[in-house]
């Protein structure tokens, strides 16, 4: 059995149009990536890089200024692109993604089907909490459900028939001017307000779900399985602690009663509720966000101690073989970053501790395997350190590695240097060792080891069917050597003391004998 790999990527950034995009530009000027741009070619990459699912965000309609025959521009929106999360059309694809717009959803399924042919699940996004202020004004694509909203009571703040909460009187005040008039107003995504703040989810309507069955609960389902039904494999939903868990305990039986294999991966901030989402819920999969990931990012910004890993597996316990571990997403700012690391070679201690450490699924950020360091200043998305979810855009790093991809060309040696080391380190992890080995923290009978940093460094086991690997993490600035003794318990025979070279920033992997 492989390890789960996800490959995160939103398409609209792959296009290459042969030229640099203009900070703030529209569509026309900066072009986006399509359905088409994710072609055998790039599916044979992903397969080299051990990937199983792609994740494609950003494919469900949102607000945005895109413009076509039957598709008029949203008021509402942040940037010239806008959010993926200011879903317009639950049962739509964005046109702008498709190269004939009105063939959009055959298209996609062209997509999927590419995908599948190279063995790689597909997942979307499955925005539950919120919608963009605009839906439904284009008219739904699918007729067997009224728009959200048509049927609700605005004179009062709340009621179970309605879809939206409503401030009775009040006209919405937006922090930007957009034209756009809603009266009454209705809460924005993340605020009970009708004045959102510019730092809220203005662009975004919060939907009403009650903690007990409604209408919401059965169109979210029927979204749910339209989606499945065209061949989408997987779900990440957005945001679910916003949403009442009773709709999750009731949705997800419901819909693997159909489709058994679908795989749902949740978005949960909160540590204290990761057994719950798991286990009394039912996700398959939930981000480590505040567990694994904030930890390495402490270790590598802040010199916190690397001790904090092992508190963090003790702490998860048997929910750690569920959880996605990753170093990159798209909220979060890129590794190479100067608001992280400021240096893309710093990330093979941290990856091999996220990647080798357990099971655990892990997830790539397209661009992650370059080294992009989230530098551009795309106009909506300043020079922040993350790639723009709000413009049309395609950093030069994209542009390069697609050259690289189609051409053998094209990656600066820096980016083609870590390329070829990163896809060697994911190599390791399909290998049964690591993809369904046991795991054996070695730290705890170290402390006093020659070598070894317990605040710098981090050592482990992993082994398999009579095979171990040795794989020891360095999150200093100094080489060593580390005289690391292994236990009788983790040999299954007699104790014993191993020496590994560890470079800085770096970690080393070797495999062990033991009889």
């Amino acid at each position: 059995m492989s390890k789960t790999v996800i490959y995160q990527i939103l398409p609209r950034l792959w296009g290459d149009n042969g030229s640099e995009p203009v900070p703030n530009g529209s569509y026309q000027e900066n072009g986006c990536g399509k359905f088409s741009s994710l072609d055998d070619e790039f599916l044979g990459y992903l397969k080299t890089l051990g990937v199983t699912h792609i994740w494609l965000t950003g494919i469900i309609r949102h607000a945005s200024e895109y413009s076509c025959p039957g598709c008029s521009p949203s008021q509402v929106r942040k940037g010239r692109a806008g959010s993926p999360f200011a879903i317009v059309d639950y049962y739509d694809v964005n046109p702008y993604l498709a190269d004939i717009a009105d063939n959009r959803i055959d298209e996609f399924k062209l997509l999927l089907n590419r995908a599948h042919s190279y063995g790689l699940k597909a997942v979307i996004d499955f925005v539950p909490n919120h919608v963009g202020r605009e839906y439904g004004s284009l008219g739904l694509s699918h007729p067997e459900y009224p728009v959200l909203g048509a049927g609700d009571d605005p004179s009062v703040h709340w009621k179970p028939e309605n879809d939206f909460y409503y401030y009775p009187s009040q006209m919405l005040s937006l922090p930007v001017d957009t034209g756009f008039r809603e009266m009454p107003a209705k809460a924005s995504g993340n605020c009970f307000s009708p004045a959102p703040g510019i730092n809220d989810w203005w662009e975004t309507i919060r939907l009403n779900y009650c903690d007990f069955h409604t209408s919401t609960w059965d169109r979210m389902l029927h979204i749910l399985r339209y989606w499945a039904g065209m061949g989408v494999d997987g779900f990440r939903c957005d945001m679910v602690e916003m949403v009442p868990p009773e709709f999750f305990t009731w949705m997800i039986p419901n819909l693997k009663r159909d489709f058994p294999e679908v795989e749902l991966i949740a978005e949960v901030y909160d540590r204290n509720l990761y057994d719950k989402y798991l286990n009394q819920v039912g996700f398959d999969i939930l981000y480590d966000k505040s567990g694994l990931y904030d930890t390495l990012r402490a270790i590598v910004v802040s010199g916190a101690s690397a001790k904090g890993i092992t508190g963090n597996w003790q702490g998860l316990g048997a929910l750690q073989p569920r959880m996605l571990n990753f170093l990159e997403n798209h909220d979060e700012v890129r590794f190479a970053s100067d608001s992280y690391a400021g240096d893309a070679m710093k990330a093979f201690a941290p990856l091999a501790v996220s990647l080798l450490w357990n099971k655990a699924p892990f997830m790539i950020y397209s661009g992650e395997e370059i080294g992009e360091r989230g530098t551009d200043a795309e106009g909506f998305s300043g020079r922040d350190g993350r790639t723009s979810i709000f413009d049309w855009w395609s950093p030069a790093s994209f542009r390069r590695l697609n050259d690289y991809i189609h051409h053998g060309k094209g990656l600066e040696d820096k980016e083609s240097h870590f390329l070829d080391r990163f896809r060697s380190v994911m190599s390791l992890a399909s290998s049964p060792v690591f993809s369904e080995g046991s795991s054996y923290d070695l730290c705890w009978c170290n402390d006093h080891s020659p070598g070894f940093n317990p605040d710098r460094h981090f050592a482990f086991l992993r082994s398999y069917g009579g095979k171990s690997m040795l794989v020891a993490a360095n999150f200093s600035s100094d080489d060593t050597v580390m005289r690391l003794e292994i236990p009788s318990d983790a040999t299954g025979s007699g104790s014993c003391v191993e020496e590994i070279s560890v470079p800085a920033w770096d970690f080393a992997c070797k495999q062990m004998f033991f009889h």
